[in-house]
């Protein structure tokens, strides 16, 4: 039988299967999550609405991730310094990669496809 932090856990791994999964990015595919003009050069932007955080690690490279932590789920701060960082715990991700590079979370942020279209900056 499951404590109530088991259950907690299970509703939690539970919750977050149809967000990141393979099955929500398809229906995002050509959505434009920002304009190129609004997501600076080692910063980001957050996408509320969509949960996702965009990034321009490098002059003209641009990046999209899931907002949210790989620890608890909390939402991500928008980037600054080529750094996301998780306002609950402290978490940090590579505006890059999406990689963790320090704890608590260790698993990276799901990532997503992008491309620039005129001025805007889309799931591809």
């Amino acid at each position: 039988m499951l404590g109530a932090a088991g259950v907690a856990a299970c509703g939690l791994a539970l919750a977050g299967c149809g967000e990141g999964g393979a099955e929500a990015k398809p229906s995002l595919k050509g959505k434009v999550l920002a304009k190129t003009a609004d997501v600076p050069v080692g910063g980001g932007t957050l996408v509320e609405d969509l949960k996702i955080v965009v990034t321009q690690p490098t002059q003209g490279v641009y990046k999209a991730f899931s907002s949210l932590c790989t620890h608890k789920g909390c939402v991500v701060s928008t980037p600054e310094n080529n750094v996301i960082t998780c306002a609950c715990h402290g978490s940090e991700f590579a505006a890059d990669s999406g990689r963790a590079t320090k704890g608590p979370a260790t698993g990276g942020l799901a990532s997503y496809q992008v491309k620039v279209e005129g001025d805007g900056i889309v799931i591809a």
